[in-house]
């Protein structure tokens, strides 16, 4: 079994360099293109190179496509690059590749192999301009990247698990408290008292309340899944919260969620939930008076900004930039895994996540997503 994964971008501005030809090579091949592309692709490094058409059509492919996915180059020259993604990603491919941008663009994605099993790979595309005919050909640099993408993907279950558990027991005394109220309601209806009608809607009440803590903490101990879809972030935010108030609730902390405007984000939902419950998570650790830790989601014009702040001690600016590391941790029983896990889903969801620095208190995490039309959920649906 494969990853379902879907693609993961990012877009690399800094990378100000444009490349142009005055007219086509006269066979496509790396000896034939300029020095300043040449000394491009050995700064990057690959397992494999392409060059292919604005149509996807490939024109040229080295011979160490047959190490990383078994094909002969002669098998695949002339074809569409398409046949070599898996279908399921089509769509989000040709609706996040930019045809007109002058930088290179990078995804983390699959690419079918001559066995039909799917490769991760790191794939950096650059357009190289043609001036006559003018038509514009695209670089590709190909790196297989599989046994880190399983090492990852091992982490985020390890502390998913990790976390499961820690809020397992807190969950056990948010379920205790209205089992006893049944308890005691169903002893007085026993007793034939009055006011049955009220008294049942209490007991509903209740079991609502069980049913929706019960529901959150499975997901949460569900394995990691990559399923993208088009949805609201508030709800994901709200269900986190109802999860981790207890855990708050024992240290007289308030969770608030302020968001004025709900936005639309494409998103796998548990990732995403595990971000923000090891954000919620961790500033309620590092907490040690009554206090509250506020969740602001802000709308801007094509992203969304959301901060995760605390009232806690803050994190000493000299270990900010450490905190993405892996192992590092300012706790006594952190794993040091948490912060770096949502670094990694934040940036496969073509996001940032950074600490805030010059904070005056506690400390301020702060995510950037790219937001969508609301009409993106029923076209999904349809």
């Amino acid at each position: 079994m494969y990853s379902k994964r879907k693609i993961e971008y990012y877009h690399v501005k800094q990378d100000q360099v444009r490349f142009s030809l005055d007219i086509p090579p006269i066979r496509y091949n790396l000896a034939n293109l300029p020095e300043e592309i040449i000394e491009w692709v050995e700064h990057h490094g690959f397992d494999l190179i392409s060059i292919c058409d604005r149509k996807g059509r490939i024109l040229y492919v080295s011979s160490s496509i047959e190490n990383l996915l078994g094909y002969q180059p002669s098998d695949i020259i002339n074809k569409n690059v398409m046949r070599y993604i898996p279908k399921r990603l089509h769509h989000d491919f040709i609706d996040t590749f930019q045809f007109d941008t002058p930088y290179r663009q990078r995804f983390t994605i699959q690419l079918r192999s001559i066995t039909e099993k799917n490769v991760w790979v790191d794939l950096v595309v650059k357009p190289i301009q043609i001036k006559n005919p003018k038509k514009t050909i695209f670089l590709a640099l190909v790196k297989n990247i599989s046994d880190k993408k399983e090492a990852e993907e091992l982490l985020i279950r390890s502390e998913k698990m990790s976390v499961a558990g820690q809020l397992a027991a807190g969950v056990v005394h948010e379920i205790r408290n209205p089992l006893t109220s049944l308890k005691g309601f169903i002893d007085l209806l026993k007793a034939g008292i009055n006011r049955k009608e009220e008294y049942y809607n209490i007991i509903i009440d209740e079991i609502e309340k069980i049913e929706k803590i019960s529901t959150e903490l499975l997901f949460v101990s569900k394995p990691l899944t990559h399923n993208h879809s088009y949805q609201w972030l508030k709800p994901m935010i709200t269900d986190v919260i109802t999860l981790l108030n207890t855990q708050a609730v024992k240290k007289n902390i308030i969770l608030e969620l302020i968001c004025p405007e709900d936005v639309v984000v494409y998103a796998d939902r548990s990732q995403m939930k595990q971000v923000f419950i090891n954000l919620i998570k961790n500033a309620i650790e590092a907490m040690t008076e009554p206090g509250t830790i506020i969740t602001e989601v802000k709308k801007y014009e094509e992203t969304c900004l959301i901060y995760v702040s605390d009232e806690g001690p803050g994190i000493p600016k000299q270990l900010i930039h450490k905190v993405e590391e892996p192992f590092f941790t300012t706790k006594e029983e952190g794993t040091g895994l948490g912060l770096m896990i949502t670094s990694r889903i934040i940036e496969n969801h073509n996001g940032l996540f950074k600490v805030m620095p010059d904070v005056e208190v506690g400390t301020t995490f702060e995510i950037q997503l790219p937001h969508y039309d609301p009409n993106k959920i029923e076209q999904e649906k349809t």
